[in-house]
This record gives C-alpha cells, sequence and structure tokens, in this order.
C-alpha cells in the first residue's frame, strides 16, 4: 500500500508560514513580468538595437547572478526571516532608483536600478525555494514547491497587465511611424514624457514591497538560526560538485531559463516582425502567462501520478516541438505556437529545483539553492545571444531570410536546443535515479 496518500502537501501546523512565504512567489513574478516588455520599450524610447536592448536583461538576471551566494551565506548564518527583510529592502531600493534615473535619462540607470533589484530578489528567490521544500515531508517537496510556484504566475498576469495598460499603451514613441525620423527637439519631448511612463511603475511597486516588508517585519516566522556547526564552504562545494544530479540540474536550469526568457522577451519583437503593435503583443503574452498559469496547475497535479523526471521530460519535449514551430511556421501560426511554449515552460523550474536539491543535507541545501539561484543568469546570457542573432542583418527584425526565414525566426532555434537539452536531463533522471511517483 502506498502510504504517501496520507502525506499532506503542506502540515497545518506549517500553513501560516508557507502562505507568507509563497506571497513572495508572486513578488518576483511582478517583477519579471513588468521587466519583460521594458526591452521592447527602451528599444523604441532611446532608439537601441535588439542587442543593445536586451542589457535590460543582462542586468535584471545579471543581479541573480551575483548575490545568489552571498544570499545564501547570509541566510545559513542568521535567519530565514533575516533573509527576506534584506531581499525586500534591496528590492523595493533598487525600484525607487528608477525615479533618478527616468531624471537623468540614462540607459545604464536603469541597468543599475535593475541590478540592484535583484540582489533582492536574489536574497527572496534563495530563501523561499528551500524553505518551501523544507516544510513538510520530503516525500511531497518537489510538489509543494510546485504549489508555492503556482501563485507566481499570478503575480506574472499582474505584472503584464501593468505593463500593457500603463507603459506599453501610453509611449508616444510607440505611437509614431518613423520615430528616429523627428526632429531632435520633438523627439527630446517625447522621450522625457515615456521614461516618465516606464518610471511610474517600478515607483510604485517600490512603495508596496517597502510595505510588505513591514508587515512580515511584525510577524513571527518560525525560522532557526544555523548551529554553528556547519562544513566549510569549500566542502561543501566539493560535494555538490561529485553529485551529477545536482550539477546537470544547474547546467539544465541555465538553459531553460535562457529559454523561457527568450520565449517572453522577443513575443514583441516577434509580434513586430508580423507588423503587430507592442501594445497588441501583450495580449498574446498575457494568453501565454495565462497558459503558463494552467499548466502549473496541471503539472502538481500530475506529479501525484507521474516522476519528476519523466514529467520533466514530457513538458520540454512539448516545449520543444512549439518552439520549433515558432522557428518553421509563418504569420500568426508561429505567433501561437510561440504562445503555446508556455503551458509546458510551466513546470519545469521547481521541477528541476526540486529534483537537484532532493537528498540534500540541510546545509548542503542552502548552498546548493544559491548554485540554483545563480543558474538564473541563462536568462541574462541566452536572450543576449538571441538578440545578436536577430541582429545579424541589422537592428530591424526582419533584416535577412535564410532558406526563407527571417532572422527573427531563426533565432528562435536557441529556445529549441536549451529545451531538447533539458528533456534528456527529465529522462536521465527518471531512467537512473527512479524517482518515486508521488501519489
Amino acid at each position: 500500500m502506498n502510504t504517501s496518500q496520507a502525506t499532506p502537501v503542506v502540515p497545518k501546523k506549517l500553513l501560516l508560514p508557507f502562505i507568507l512565504v509563497t506571497s513572495l512567489f508572486a513578488l518576483w513574478g511582478f517583477a519579471n513580468a513588468v521587466t519583460d516588455p521594458m526591452v521592447q520599450a527602451f528599444k523604441k524610447v532611446l532608439e537601441l538595437s535588439n542587442s543593445q536592448a536586451a542589457w535590460v536583461q543582462m542586468a535584471f538576471y545579471g543581479g541573480y547572478f551575483c548575490m545568489a551566494l552571498p544570499a545564501a551565506l547570509f541566510v545559513r548564518k542568521f535567519s530565514y526571516k533575516s533573509g527576506v527583510l534584506v531581499g525586500l529592502t534591496l528590492y523595493a531600493g533598487g525600484a525607487l532608483l528608477f525615479y533618478p534615473a527616468a531624471t537623468t535619462g540614462q540607459f545604464w540607470f536603469f541597468c543599475l536600478g535593475l541590478y540592484i533589484l535583484t540582489f533582492g530578489l536574489a536574497f527572496l528567490e534563495t530563501t523561499a525555494n528551500p524553505y518551501i521544500l523544507a516544510m513538510g515531508d520530503q516525500k511531497t517537496a518537489t510538489q509543494r514547491l510546485n504549489l508555492a510556484q503556482a501563485f507566481n504566475p499570478v503575480g506574472l498576469i499582474v505584472g503584464l497587465m501593468v505593463a500593457k495598460f500603463f507603459v506599453l499603451d501610453l509611449l508616444q514613441s510607440d505611437d509614431v511611424e518613423n520615430f528616429s525620423a523627428l526632429p531632435e527637439a520633438q523627439k527630446l519631448l517625447i522621450k522625457s514624457a515615456d521614461l516618465m511612463v516606464i518610471r511610474n511603475p517600478y515607483v510604485i511597486l517600490g512603495l508596496v514591497v517597502l510595505a510588505i516588508l513591514i508587515l512580515i517585519a511584525v510577524n513571527k516566522m518560525p525560522q532557526a538560526k544555523g548551529d554553528g556547526a556547519m562544513p566549510s564552504i569549500k566542502d561543501t562545494f566539493a560535494e555538490l560538485f561529485k553529485n551529477k544530479k545536482y550539477t546537470l540540474g544547474v547546467i539544465s536550469l541555465v538553459l531553460y531559463m535562457g529559454a523561457q526568457i527568450g520565449c517572453w522577451t522577443y513575443i514583441y519583437q516577434y509580434a513586430e516582425s508580423k507588423g503587430i503593435s507592442s501594445s497588441t503583443a501583450a495580449n498574446y503574452q498575457l494568453v501565454a502567462f495565462i497558459l503558463f498559469t494552467v499548466g502549473r496547475a496541471i503539472g502538481t497535479y500530475l506529479l501525484k501520478f507521474i516522476s519528476s523526471g519523466k514529467l520533466l521530460f514530457y513538458f520540454s519535449s512539448l516545449g520543444g516541438l512549439f518552439a520549433l514551430g515558432t522557428v518553421v511556421l509563418e504569420g500568426d501560426a508561429g505567433l501561437y505556437s510561440l504562445v503555446m511554449v508556455s503551458l509546458f515552460l510551466s513546470i519545469m523550474f521547481p521541477t528541476i529545483y526540486g529534483i537537484a536539491l532532493e537528498g540534500l543535507k540541510e546545509d548542503q541545501s542552502k548552498i546548493g539553492a544559491a548554485g540554483l539561484v545563480m543558474a538564473i543568469v541563462g536568462g541574462a546570457l541566452l536572450p543576449k545571444l538571441q538578440g545578436m542573432i536577430i541582429d545579424l542583418g541589422g537592428v530591424e527584425v526582419n533584416d535577412i531570410t535564410v532558406m526563407g526565414l527571417s532572422e527573427m525566426n531563426l533565432s528562435f532555434l536557441l529556445p529549441v536546443i536549451c529545451f531538447v537539452s533539458v528533456a534528456i536531463y527529465g529522462m536521465w533522471i527518471h531512467k537512473k535515479h527512479n524517482i518515486a511517483e508521488i501519489a
């Protein structure tokens, strides 16, 4: 008899802490969704190439890479609650930097704000993910993380709605047919107004995060500090590097993040190549986020019956198939295929994360979690490479064609390769490690 049926996903005594920590997942989902359209917004307002505009994602996801390990060391020494409070402070500080950035009109200043903002997100993700995994039985850890991650798309949807209605719909530079040809004085006025439009959601977000920080600060979080008897960082890393399941999990997460952010960021440029405005493209991304949310719910349910590795294989294979459709299909069919990719992106992050950390000791788990959060840098590097592919023939999205396919379409071969690699990891996990099915 399978006794895991009687094992609750979240024990009743840990329900309140679970809810409080889960609320953080929506916060970084919001930041992700607001930032993705900013690549296209900055490209229009500041007249950047696709590759130059991709520095938005380099700054955003690069912050994760730089701060994940320091965040893990901080949490290792202090408490999870302290990590959350530091994370929220950095999050708010980075968002509020958009106010002086808009005043100066300097692209690097906006990127600096995003960089610091994601220092905070690195703290939050390094803290929240392993904490959720530890809130109950090991048998239901991956299912529990998928449940918590299901609130991430809520933040995604809200963030996208804010980006659409309060940024993209209000940008004057996107309404002008040939913005670059306008007289400099007129362009300067439009640029100043548009930068204020970009600024406002981040400043408001910073104030909201400060309010949430105060709420969490006054609530008790049942989290103990480290006992001071932890192995050295060097020894911990040595053990982690010997764990093939973990190291391949980190690589898979780098590739997954590259595929996800590439598909979400360049949906605007892909739509532009079909003659669709950025504001209308946001509607397609909204559908993608809804499918992402539905996929999380379906995936969390299916984990009751299908092993983590096998489910990862199925979802990444189907994601790769639709990404390939984005490459070879023309017109609306290619755009629909790109939207469908998000349904299968849904379970990949928490599933890879749960698989990679499964079986690690508590102290190893904290440092291991940092390595996985650092892997989010894939969302900085691979979209930058994809932007360079799009710019092969020039700054427009349809400068050249190869075998009848535009450079825009061909750039999505990069996500296809990523999905195939993750599918191989999923099947390897299923066959070699025989992860027990959760029922």
